[in-house]
């Protein structure tokens, strides 16, 4: 155990020392798992763990931003910190309410991002103002694989999906993302405690692992009172 805590913090130091220098742009050029395993010469689970504390520290995320950010009331929400914390960091209070987290079948999508895999983690929240009026709804879709498989049972890690992501090695290099205006239908109006019909932005992103694999696909409505997309182009540094 002493050896295995040792090997941890060394990755740790060792990558986190590259990644402030350049050598790894926020954790976006990382090899993968395999790699790092050999590398360093342990476990998954012990490189998990360290990419874990990397994720924690701020130094690697699973949503990379690559290209785009969104801004609550013109303050850029961190990812990392998932955006109920980032938001509250930041003076506001919302709820998060937990819709449906499950273990899913949707060959559909799974069509759509080219993938085999037709099973998928079903993750669905409302954040919502102190009066009760949801501001975004999300529904994230993890492929249930590898360590993921089953994580609906166990449960996120410290009540984040970013972290669970982390801490099964699935670490985001690229995205991409279609975003839209849309008018809610009922169902959607319903649950976010608003008038049918009423204008919120709708976007769609699809996260990938440094193999191409996809890490999560991601359908926000958001609040457009509320928030912003930003979007980026050339080689301009993040707020």
């Amino acid at each position: 155990m002493p050896g295995q805590v040792h090997k941890h913090h060394r990755i740790v130091r060792v990558l986190s020392e590259e990644i402030r220098a350049g050598v790894h742009s926020d954790g976006s050029r990382l090899p993968g798992e395999h790699a790092l395993t050999q590398r360093f010469g342990v476990s998954r689970t012990t490189l998990r763990q360290a990419l874990q504390a990397l994720g924690e520290e701020g130094l690697i995320a699973t949503h990379a931003g690559i290209g785009s950010f969104v801004t609550f009331e013109g303050t850029p929400i961190d990812n990392r910190l998932g955006w109920t914390k980032a938001l509250a960091e930041q003076g506001t209070e919302l709820t998060s309410e937990t819709l449906r987290f499950e273990e899913v079948g949707d060959p559909e999508l799974a069509a759509e991002l080219g993938m085999d895999l037709s099973t998928f983690i079903a993750l669905d929240r409302v954040r919502r103002l102190a009066d009760g009026r949801g501001v975004s709804l999300e529904r994230s879709r993890v492929p249930a694989t590898g360590d993921l498989a089953g994580l609906s049972e166990r449960g996120l890690v410290d009540g984040s999906l970013s972290r669970a992501l982390v801490a099964a090695g699935r670490i985001t290099v690229a995205g991409e993302g279609v975003v839209s205006v849309r008018g809610l239908d009922e169902a959607d109006a319903a649950v976010l405690h608003r008038s049918p019909g009423e204008s919120f932005l709708r976007l769609t992103q699809v996260y990938r692992a440094g193999d191409g694999s996809v890490v999560e696909q991601v359908t926000s409505l958001l609040d457009p009172a509320k928030f912003e997309l930003h979007v980026r182009s050339g080689q301009g540094g993040r707020p």
